[in-house]
């Protein structure tokens, strides 16, 4: 098993990489979008809709670690300065690393111009209808841009199977090459 923690700000690309990586190996992508476009309708960016999004990803880790899948690329946005996305992050990775998995974290930055552009890309609005809104979805990437710190320091990662890759001129299919590669998926 193995759990591939694709992570950085929005619009960054996370998920057309996991998209690329799963179509290149037996990995599934499970998209943080998937939840948040399940239960925005229902409820909106409330609470109730961050508590449920978080117990039914949690419940998918906990099944799909004790699965014969052969592994699962999930996609986030971490805030580095936010101690409960640090514990987030462990808590997944507490969930895999139970049943023996082995985790890879790949960290994604882009120009913040290349970002603003990826924001409106086709393929972003036809699996994220919560941010078909340009204009609102544009005003949140800038707007946690400044709120949060959306990459890691140097550093700062100090775990085996760690990946940083400037995505700002590289297609989906190329930086999942490389993680492919790197990880030997």
């Amino acid at each position: 098993m193995k759990l591939v923690l694709i992570f950085g700000p929005q619009a960054v690309g996370k998920m057309t990489v996991g998209q690329a990586l799963g179509n290149n190996t037996e990995l599934k992508l499970f998209h943080n979008h998937m939840t948040i476009e399940l239960l925005e309708p229902f409820f909106g960016f409330s609470p109730e809709m961050w508590r449920l999004a978080d117990l039914f990803r949690m419940e998918i880790f906990e099944e799909v670690a004790k699965s014969d899948l052969g592994g699962l690329i999930f996609t986030y946005v971490w805030a580095f300065d936010q101690k409960e996305d640090w514990d987030y992050v462990e808590k997944i990775c507490e969930i895999f690393e139970s049943k023996g998995a082995t985790i890879y974290f790949v960290e994604l930055e882009a120009d913040f111009n290349e970002r603003l552009e990826r924001n409106k890309s086709p393929n972003r609005l036809e699996h994220k209808p919560t941010k078909r809104n340009i204009e609102t979805s544009e005003a949140n990437l800038k707007s946690s841009m400044q709120k949060y710190r959306l990459n890691s320091l140097e550093g700062e990662i100090k775990k085996e199977n760690y990946l940083r890759i400037n995505n700002t001129n590289l297609s989906a299919v190329e930086v999942a090459e490389i993680i492919k590669e790197r990880f030997r998926l």
